[in-house]
């Protein structure tokens, strides 16, 4: 019997520890998206920078990824 009193008290500290853990998961992922926006916001500075300066669109493409139309939108948007 007490090998069965054990294994449910096992069980409930375990269910207990969810909640937490999903807590620092979630805070986590929040740090990291904002990372992600924080990187995303410098990207786009350096392409308005290398447009400034003269930079063709085809390199720009070409060293960041982006679509043609998404450079335009970051070019436009820094105007």
């Amino acid at each position: 019997m007490a090998d069965l009193e054990a294994a449910v008290r096992k069980l409930r500290a375990a269910e207990d520890g969810v909640p937490r853990a999903q807590e620092r998961a979630a805070r986590i992922v929040a740090d990291a998206r904002e990372k992600v926006d924080q990187a995303r916001g410098e990207l786009a500075e350096e392409i308005r920078a290398a447009d400034r300066v003269g930079m063709r669109q085809v390199d720009i493409v070409a060293a960041t990824g982006y679509s043609r139309e998404r450079v335009r939108q970051i070019v436009r948007e820094g105007e």
